[in-house]
């Protein structure tokens, strides 16, 4: 039973890409702390297994939706149904997205760069914008509080040849938190950005030397001596879901390891 600094009962987090990866992880921080989980993704089969595993971790309630947050219609529609669901919003982490593909900005294709950031950019702002509102109207009637949280990463602070479209978008993203931090304080809500370092997801694959390799390059580099995990996100997620972070608001934390700081 959750109990104490990062108790998450009755409160319900909208996880984006939930059903996997980083996504994942932080849900099912949250469902350990007693939270209520909406995932949405657009792999109904990963979603139902994902449901399966966050009701094992303790979840109050968990209800898969088949959202593409690539249209604002979807996303709109989509908060439509969680409150109609479960009657509230309490946290939302933007957090669907794409890896790069490209290694030179002259190979990126136009129509990629605008594909991509339907979702990595326009789809985050709007769930981001949409989650707040039903939040500020909770605020208005008397219940202040929220927590939106959007997925980052290390290109926030470091250069990556031919990876435009993913950094900008990260970029983007982290300025509208920092934005949203801003004007949002005033009814409670925070806004804040997770940047992960290298985390092994199921993005990358099923063949186990892709992490043996990753492992073998990356992990002598970080201080931790290791790559990351999708678990390494479940606690973040019951800090940031849960009132332990009410007075945290307009930062980005990285998950890296110490790969950042390393000499």
């Amino acid at each position: 039973m959750a109990a104490g600094l990062f108790d998450c009962t009755g409160k319900v987090t909208v996880v984006t890409g939930g059903n996997g990866g980083i996504g994942l992880g932080f849900a099912t921080g949250c469902a350990k702390m007693g939270g209520d989980i909406a995932i949405w993704a657009r792999n109904a089969e990963k979603s139902a297994k994902a449901k399966a595993e966050l009701e094992a971790a303790g979840a109050g309630k968990v209800v898969a939706y088949q959202i593409d947050v690539s249209d604002e219609a979807n996303i709109v529609g989509g908060f439509e149904q969680v409150m109609a669901d479960f009657g509230r919003v309490d946290c939302v982490f933007a957090n669907s997205g794409a890896s790069p593909r490209y290694d030179s900005v002259f190979d990126m294709p136009t129509e990629h760069w605008y594909e991509f950031q339907k979702t990595a950019l326009h789809g985050a702002f709007f769930t981001l914008r949409e989650g707040a509102r039903h939040m500020v109207a909770r605020a208005e009637a008397g219940e202040p509080g929220g927590s939106l949280v959007a997925c980052g990463s290390l290109s926030l602070f470091q250069g990556l040849a031919g990876k435009m479209e993913y950094a900008s978008s990260k970029a983007g993203i982290a300025a509208t938190v920092r934005c949203l931090a801003a004007e949002l304080g005033v009814h409670g809500i925070r806004a804040n950005v997770v940047a992960p370092g290298l985390i092994i997801t199921p993005m990358m694959g099923d063949d186990p030397r892709v992490e043996q390799g990753l492992q073998a390059h990356y992990g002598p580099q970080t201080p931790m001596k290791r790559v990351g995990y999708p678990s390494d996100f479940e606690g973040i997620g019951a800090y940031l879901c849960s009132d332990a972070s009410s007075f945290m608001t307009g930062e980005t934390v990285v998950i890296d390891g110490g790969y950042m700081i390393r000499p």
